[in-house]
């Protein structure tokens, strides 16, 4: 049986609202870092996972890219995807 499309939409603590699809992919949760650099910019990465322990293998990747990338300080987040019909 073929899978049906869906939308999947994050909502962030701070409001923001990201949605991917549409998509037949099995992802549960999305992360972010936001990123405060030396200069006072910020730098966005995310992305998506199939389950909560693979999103918070993130954090770690995260902290070493801190480092190496003089960030000032960053903060990682984790929420649960939400599914709509497409």
């Amino acid at each position: 049986m073929k899978k049906k499309r869906r939308y999947l939409t994050a909502t962030m603590p701070d409001g923001y609202e990201k949605t991917i699809g549409p998509t037949t992919d099995s992802f549960t949760h999305y992360w972010r870092i936001v990123a405060e650099l030396e200069s006072g910019k910020t730098e966005v990465f995310w992305g998506h996972a199939r389950s909560l322990n693979e999103a918070r293998r993130k954090r770690a990747p995260a902290e070493e890219a801190s480092k190496m990338r003089g960030w000032k300080s960053f903060t990682f987040e984790i929420v649960e995807l939400v599914a709509t019909p497409a």
